[in-house]
């Protein structure tokens, strides 16, 4: 998959303030604030109608500067011709033409080579009502989000559809879950927006050019730890849809395997796509807290939970057929290797295969540690009351784990996987007319 995105953190989100350059009317001089791509193929009958209401609707409502961005991904009838056209008679519209169909592939090269710092798209059919195309993107506008969906499947969105295609629609919501853990409630809808330093960074990872793009960049996106603003939308099905449903179906169930896969392996490097602390200059302004801390511990006592329960089970599993220190041996054993690799992936945030060993080899000296604590408690409990009851065991042992948890993370923190320099600047680093510095 694609992995070539620069190693530094992304910036803290700004507010994109209506300049001289941004505001205005469409053409205004100076880059766009808004830049929505309507990706085509053979729609010489739809295109045009659905350019000028998109062009009015956008002239009279919004409030930024924008572009329509027409990207004709290898249309064989009078599709370029109707684009082109179009092009030169509207103010802030331009026609883009690619050789090779693919929606995806064509929303990635306009996406890519945009120059407006947020980027839209929708359906050329305009099922999705326009009046939510301003809540969709003022959350990328102010800062608050990186990405935002319409959804059809909100509770106070309101669709009109057939029953085969809102089976589907859910149907396969449901598998994204299951499958992928996507917390998203609707992967599908033609309806999106993203800002463009994220887009930068997250679209070279994203390797499907069709229907399944749009979920690829969500999924990725959300197990970035991007925040991702849902929009309730009206909306009503195009009965002259030419989406293949089964074809699609199809190639979409592949990309959900691809990716869960490389999910699973590590294979993403996700951690190119964090955020700052807090997401604000400010905290990273504050002296002596480790940046990620609350996170960090956060993860580590959920993972910590639920090793101490699965040590437990075998513990208990391995006390049918074994005397104490040889259960608890075992048990802990076990257990450690599968928390290390848990605390390296979803509390320390280290992807890929590089250093896993290692890794491995400096959490088995830990976990030597923790035997030491277990299993000296253990020969503590036996000399005081010779034959313990298994309940006694037990209540010894979640004490001793206890001890050995709080030395765990501060090994984990410091020694197994320390901090990496995010590339936040430092506080001088800001710039002396910051009114911030002056408090």
């Amino acid at each position: 998959m694609r992995t070539e995105t620069p190693w530094s953190a992304l910036p803290a989100r700004d507010h994109l303030l209506a300049g001289a350059a941004a505001a205005g009317a469409p053409g205004a001089a100076g880059a766009p604030v808004l830049d929505v791509v309507v990706p085509v193929h053979n729609e010489e009958k739809d295109l045009e109608p659905c350019v000028l209401r998109l062009h009015e609707h956008l002239a009279r409502t919004f409030p930024y500067a924008f572009r329509i961005t027409v990207a004709d991904n290898a249309s064989t009838d009078r599709t370029p011709e109707v684009a082109e056209r179009l092009a030169r008679s509207l103010p802030g519209v331009r026609s883009f033409r690619l050789e090779e169909k693919g929606r995806g592939r064509a929303l990635r090269t306009v996406w890519t080579g945009s120059d407006a710092p947020v980027l839209a798209y929708m359906d050329v059919d305009l099922s999705t009502d326009l009046n939510a195309l301003l809540p969709l993107v003022a959350p990328l506008i102010s800062g608050h989000s990186d990405l935002a969906i319409g959804s059809r499947l909100a509770r106070s969105s309101r669709v009109v559809r057939g029953t085969k295609r809102e089976f589907i629609s859910r149907a396969y919501n449901i598998i994204l879950r299951s499958s992928l853990a996507a917390r998203f409630s609707d992967a599908q809808c033609g309806f999106k927006a993203i800002r463009r330093e994220v887009a930068q960074r997250l679209l070279p990872m994203v390797e499907d050019t069709g229907w399944f793009f749009d979920t690829e960049m969500l999924v990725l996106a959300e197990r970035a730890g991007l925040r991702i603003h849902e929009v309730p939308v009206d909306w009503v099905d195009d009965p002259d849809s030419t989406v293949h449903i089964v074809r699609t179906a199809t190639e979409d169930l592949k990309g959900v395997w691809r990716v869960g896969r490389a999910l699973a392996v590590g294979a993403l490097p996700l951690d190119r796509l964090a955020r700052p602390f807090g997401d604000d200059p400010r905290d990273r302004a504050i002296g002596g807290v480790p940046g990620g801390l609350a996170r960090q511990l956060v993860g580590f006592c959920v993972v910590g939970a639920l090793s101490t329960l699965f040590y437990l089970a075998l513990y208990s599993l391995f006390r049918l057929g074994a005397g104490p220190q040889l259960a608890n041996g075992a048990a802990l054993l076990v257990s450690a290797v599968a928390n290390t690799a848990a605390n390296r992936r979803l509390t320390f945030g280290v992807r890929g295969r590089g250093g896993a060993v290692r890794h491995q080899a400096q959490g088995l000296v830990v976990f030597a540690i923790g035997l030491a604590l277990t299993s000296g408690s253990l020969a503590a409990l036996g000399a005081a009351s010779g034959s313990p009851s298994h309940s006694t065991e037990l209540a010894v042992l979640v004490a001793a784990n206890l001890a050995a948890t709080v030395l765990r993370f501060l090994l984990f923190r410091a020694w197994v996987f320390p901090d990496r320099d995010c590339g936040n600047p430092e506080p001088s680093a800001r710039t002396p007319h910051d009114p911030r510095n002056a408090r």
